[in-house]
């Protein structure tokens, strides 16, 4: 028995979970770790996914009866499941994921925090209040459940972007179908499992409250994820992986007037002016840069520094680069883990390999710690040194590479630079001069969905919606009023009075 495979058995005891209701031939988890094979299971078919649709719709129209506090408790007590499971949890997200263990727990973290957002909003469904121009009427608008949400995850955040979306949709008064990458079904069969204990317990206690089928979980590939995107019974997709996954998903929502919430690609930029606190941006590129082995949306991908400070700042990304730990996600003090699989660890020496045609100076890059299993795939992060923001530059690679230019002008010369790229998701800029910092939120700076001064651009917190334009998608989870991407609006026009007048002097005598 291997050391990922004995902490799975580990894990699963804790969490009192059975794969072999699960057990297939179709769909293989292998833990990144050490590239051994940790369950091989079964998927849905195309027939089987349309039932689970249709019944999560059933579902649907009961739960958006019950008021919206009870939907809120339900999610309440998920997330205490959630507090009770959080280090097994955790530790599968590492394994399966590839994940350090503080970033493992933290994930988890994530989905206590939603289920806590998500408990308060249920008590906060509210529209407005309209002035009517028509004497003796009102006016108001009221939001409504849209029926079944299909969730659509990507490997990166296993669990933790299945949250953002359930919980709100639930509390909202929607069902949801959640189909997680093909890469990372076991966190997907965890989550679900201890979402239905803490149903079982809840309708104990209030019978029949959540209605079965409320919450379904699909194990598949593409083939399952188009039944999804597809059904007209499922008004809302929140799909969340590359660009081009996204453009498909995008257009095939829309041909049938659904609506979808799209996460995509970042490309994401950290701006260093000449006043800048250099010690504290070179600790914040580093988790930016190397953090969950640069598998994050929000990894800092290009790194544009002002030239009198440039030398200073790389030398010391060079030190550190040099000395990060890359290692076993489970063990203490490693910081980069591995990639997830052969087809980014390819990805990424391509991506290298042209920058380099390109002018790029490259420093690390390279395997290391095969000793750790041949179909591991550790990488040293990637610092590269390029003449100008290059065509490499303008791509995402979901690796450690960090490319580096620098500018001479001013800051509005670096943020022409940063939003010269497709995609718009995260973007920092590190400044001691408030006007810098100024422009840079202005409308005429950063064009991301996320712009931070003086923070990197990963680790968003989920009081803040989170999302990006352009090639991002638009889409928006989490914090503010995301919560109206699961419902519909009404608009209601009450007439007390005994007379009939039309808006806008419009007379209709008959």
């Amino acid at each position: 028995m291997t050391q990922s495979t004995q902490r799975l058995n580990d894990i699963l005891k804790a969490l009192a979970l059975d794969l072999k209701p699960f057990a297939g031939q179709d769909i293989t988890s292998r833990s990144p770790a050490d590239g051994v094979t940790l369950a091989v299971l079964k998927a849905h078919s195309a027939q089987q996914a349309q039932d689970a649709i249709a019944a999560a719709h059933q579902a649907y129209l009961q739960w958006r009866t019950v008021p919206a506090p009870v939907r809120g408790e339900l999610v309440r007590r998920f997330g205490q499941t959630l507090r009770q499971h959080k280090a097994a949890l955790g530790a599968l997200v590492s394994v399966e994921a590839g994940k350090i263990t503080s970033e493992g727990l933290g994930e988890v973290q994530e989905m206590i925090d939603i289920c806590d957002f998500a408990v308060g909003l249920s008590r906060q469904l509210h529209g407005l209040t309209i002035a009517s121009e028509r004497p003796g009427h009102r006016m108001m608008e009221t939001w409504h459940p849209m029926g079944v949400v299909g969730i659509i995850s990507a490997f990166n955040f296993p669990v933790a972007v299945w949250c953002w979306n359930s919980a709100l949709a639930l509390v909202c008064g929607d069902a949801v179908v959640w189909k997680p990458s093909e890469k990372t079904p076991l966190t997907a069969v965890a989550c679900q499992h201890l979402l239905e204990q803490t149903i079982a317990a809840f309708n104990q206690e209030q019978p029949g409250a959540v209605p079965e089928g409320l919450a379904q979980l699909l194990i598949g590939a593409r083939e399952v994820g188009e039944v999804l995107v597809d059904s007209p019974l499922v008004p809302v997709v929140s799909a969340t992986g590359s660009t081009r996954m996204g453009r498909q998903v995008g257009v095939k929502v829309a041909e049938r007037f659904g609506r979808s919430i799209l996460e995509l690609g970042g490309n994401n930029a950290m701006i260093v002016t000449p006043s800048a606190d250099l010690e504290l941006a070179a600790r914040a590129i580093t988790f930016a840069a190397v953090g969950t082995a640069g598998q994050r949306c929000t990894t800092l991908r290009r790194l544009i520094v002002h030239k009198s400070v440039a030398e200073q700042l790389v030398a010391r990304l060079e030190k550190i680069y040099g000395s990060v730990t890359v290692g076993d996600p489970l063990t203490d003090g490693t910081l980069v883990g591995p990639l997830i699989d052969k087809a980014s660890f390819e990805g990424m020496q391509a991506a290298l390999a042209q920058a380099k045609q390109e002018g790029g100076t490259i420093i690390g890059g390279q395997r290391e710690r095969e000793d750790l299993g041949q179909d591991a795939y550790y990488v040293r992060p990637a610092l590269v040194k390029m003449p100008a923001q290059t065509k490499v530059m303008e791509h995402e690679t979901f690796a450690p590479i960090l490319y580096i230019v620098t500018y001479e002008g001013s800051a509005e010369d670096a943020i022409a630079v940063q939003n010269a790229v497709p995609q718009g998701l995260s973007s920092a800029i590190f400044t001691s001069d408030l006007r810098d910092a100024e422009r840079f939120m202005s409308p005429a700076g950063s064009d991301c969905g996320i712009a931070n001064v003086n923070i990197g651009t990963s680790g968003a917190e989920i009081g803040g919606a989170f999302g990006g334009e352009k090639e991002t998608g638009g889409g928006r989870e989490s914090g503010s009023d995301a919560w109206k991407g699961y419902m519909r609006r009404a608009t209601n026009t009450i007439n007390y009075s005994g007379a009939l007048p039309l808006a806008q002097g419009v007379r209709f005598d008959v």
